[in-house]
C-alpha cells in the first residue's frame, strides 16, 4: 500500500529553481516556444466548487469519476503557442467542455487516487515538467498507440517497465503551473492523452468514428484483462530520423540524436513532438503502417475507485 504524497509531491514544486526556471518558460517563451496565451475566456475552465470537494478529498459523482476538460476538436494553430482560452471550442459531443489548445482528456479526481494503465505496454519516458503536464508518464501500446498521464503526485514504474492492463503506474496529484497560477480553482485531474500515429487524438468517438475505448464512450476500469500483452510497436526508424531532422532546436536535436536506443529514441521523438510542437517543422509518420481507430483502452483507474464516468454537463 502505498502511502499518501506530500503536498509537495502532489504539486510538483521541487526543486523550485527548476520550477522557477519552467515557469519562466510557460509565461515569456524561448527562441522555439512561443508564450502561454491566457485571457479572461480562461476564467471560464476554472470549478471552484468541484476543486475544493476533491481537495478534501470527496468524489462528488460517487463511483464515476468526473469528466472535466475533454479533448477540443477546433484547436488553434500549434504555432501561436498553448492557449489556455476558451475561444475556439468543441468537444466530442458538439459542447464546449474543453478549452483552444487541449487535446487530451482531463479526469477531475482527488490526489493521491491510483492510476492505472489503460492497457498493457511499456512506459516510455518518465520526467517532470512544471510548464507542461507536471509528472507526465508515457507507455507505448503498441501498434501506434501511446498514452500519456500528467499531473501526477508520484509514479510507481520507471523507464522501460513492462506493464499490464490494471497495473498500478502512479499516484495522482496536481503538478504542473495551471494549479498554482489558478490559486488552486482548477481541479486536481489527471491530464490524459491519447497518441495514434503519432498525433493527438479523442479517445470518445464523434458520430461515425470508432472509439477507442474498450467500453464505446462510457469507459470502465477493466481488471479482468490484467495479463493481456501489448503488440509490437511498429517504429519506422528511417521516418523517426527524418522527424528528428525536423527539430528547429539544436539543443533538442542533440539529446535526441544521442539517444542510442531505436525504440527509445522513436518515443522520446514523439513525446517531444507532441510537448513542444513549435520546436519542429513538420510532423513525420512515426510507424510502418498507419493504424486505425480500434477499441483497446480501459479507464485509467482501478475498479477499487471507480466504475465509470459522469459528464456534469449532462
Amino acid at each position: 500500500m502505498e502511502s499518501r504524497p506530500s503536498l509537495t509531491e502532489i504539486l510538483g514544486v521541487s526543486p523550485w529553481r527548476t520550477r522557477l526556471r519552467e515557469t519562466g518558460l510557460a509565461l515569456r517563451g524561448d527562441p522555439h516556444t512561443p508564450p502561454s496565451r491566457f485571457g479572461l475566456s480562461s476564467l471560464a475552465i476554472l470549478e471552484p466548487a468541484l476543486s475544493f470537494q476533491l481537495w478534501r478529498g470527496h468524489r462528488p459523482y460517487g463511483r464515476l469519476v468526473t469528466m472535466y476538460n475533454l479533448f477540443n476538436h477546433s484547436q488553434t494553430p500549434e504555432r501561436d503557442g498553448w492557449s489556455v482560452r476558451k475561444r475556439h471550442v468543441v468537444d466530442f459531443r458538439g459542447r464546449t467542455r474543453t478549452y483552444d489548445s487541449h487535446n487530451g482528456t482531463d479526469f477531475a479526481t482527488p490526489p493521491g487516487t491510483v492510476v492505472v494503465a489503460p492497457a498493457a505496454g511499456r512506459v516510455a519516458v518518465v520526467r517532470s515538467e512544471f510548464n507542461r503536464g507536471g509528472l507526465k508518464i508515457m507507455i507505448d501500446h503498441g501498434e501506434g498507440l501511446c498514452t500519456t498521464s500528467g499531473h501526477l503526485a508520484r509514479s510507481l514504474v520507471r523507464v522501460g517497465d513492462e506493464v499490464s492492463r490494471g497495473q498500478a503506474i502512479a499516484l495522482s496529484g496536481a503538478s504542473g503551473l495551471n494549479f498554482l497560477s489558478s490559486l488552486l480553482a482548477d481541479p486536481p485531474h489527471v491530464h490524459f492523452n491519447v497518441w495514434l500515429n503519432g498525433v493527438p487524438v479523442d479517445p470518445f468517438a464523434r458520430a461515425g468514428e470508432v472509439p477507442i475505448w474498450l467500453a464505446g464512450n462510457t469507459p470502465e476500469p477493466n481488471d479482468e484483462l490484467f495479463d493481456d500483452g501489448a503488440p509490437d510497436s511498429d517504429f519506422d526508424d528511417a521516418k523517426i530520423s527524418a522527424w528528428i531532422a525536423a527539430c528547429v532546436d539544436p539543443s533538442l536535436t542533440a539529446r535526441l540524436t544521442a539517444i542510442a536506443d531505436p525504440w527509445l529514441r522513436a518515443c522520446e521523438t514523439m513525446f517531444a513532438a507532441n510537448y513542444y510542437p513549435t520546436r519542429f517543422s513538420r510532423r513525420e509518420h512515426p510507424c510502418r503502417s498507419v493504424h486505425p481507430r480500434l477499441p483497446r483502452l480501459d479507464l485509467p483507474f482501478s475498479s477499487a475507485d471507480y466504475d465509470g464516468v459522469v459528464f456534469p454537463d449532462e
